[in-house]
């Protein structure tokens, strides 16, 4: 079954999922970065929204 093209948000607003186009593109406008930085971020602190806007802000 395909992606859900409707969905906008993440269904967990805590975690980071890269794996969902969506989900990436809702988290660089709500972070303020890219898809490179978003991944570097989530590399280096997991998915954890809170820890990746701490690396971010760094």
């Amino acid at each position: 079954m395909p992606d859900d093209k409707t969905k906008k948000r993440p269904l967990d607003s805590s975690r980071i999922n890269i794996h969902e186009p969506y989900e990436v593109n809702y988290w660089c406008d709500v972070l303020g970065c890219n898809k490179a930085k978003l991944e570097e971020a989530v590399k280096a602190v997991k998915t954890s929204v809170a820890d990746v806007k701490k690396y971010l802000n760094k």
